[in-house]
């Protein structure tokens, strides 16, 4: 079964940065750089996803493994709840369409866009990569310091539209946590675990 991943298509905006609203950028912004500069030099990443899908009268809680490869197909396996244990989700290099192998449990779209839970990380990875910046700030977390970006397209307005806010480990650039909202509205909550970058070899 195949099914298309409008939402990825209507959030690659620029890659670039507006961000400094909530702290007048300095030391948020120069670390917003340097983390956006691995991520789009970096060939893979993988980690763990704790998700929850908000439709506002039914929420759902999913678990996924997921490997990401820039050169290859994305993976995302899901864990959890027990009844779509094992199913796997793929979307080769260059496609904007999921694979499922395995039974779907299909619970509708979050968004106008189409976006649907399973299509969460691989959004919140492109808003990592590509995502228009328009605010940043760096937070105290329980271990380090956390950057805070909150992405949104350009010409709109906070609180409107489909917003993502993203968390990074504010040293390695580690993905810990991504917020989707849609008009104000938190559809997708994802914490994000035992996460990993393939980097190139600087030899």
């Amino acid at each position: 079964m195949r099914k298309r991943l409008c939402a990825l298509m209507m959030i690659l905006v620029l890659p670039l940065s507006a961000c400094g609203g909530k702290d007048g950028g300095g030391e948020a912004e120069k670390a917003l750089a340097e983390i956006r500069g691995k991520y789009l030099e970096m060939t893979g990443c993988s980690g763990h996803a704790e998700l929850t899908a908000d439709y506002g009268q039914r929420v759902y809680a999913y678990g996924l493994d997921f490997t990401w490869q820039r050169e290859g197909e994305t993976l995302l396996t899901l864990t959890a709840p027990e009844v779509i244990a094992g199913t796997t989700a793929h979307i080769a290099a260059g496609e904007t369409a999921l694979e499922y192998d395995g039974v779907m449990l299909e619970t509708g779209p979050l968004n106008a866009a189409g976006l649907a839970p399973v299509d969460a990380v691989p959004a919140l990875l492109a808003y990592a990569r590509e995502g228009f910046a328009a605010e940043c700030a760096m937070e105290e977390g329980e271990e380090s310091q956390r950057l805070h970006v909150i992405c949104r397209d350009p010409e709109s307005e906070p609180g409107t539209g489909t917003e993502a806010d993203l968390w990074f480990d504010g040293t390695t650039g580690a993905l810990l946590r991504g917020e989707i909202s849609d008009g104000g509205m938190t559809v997708i909550q994802c914490d994000i675990s035992d996460f990993g970058m393939d980097l190139p070899s600087e030899d």
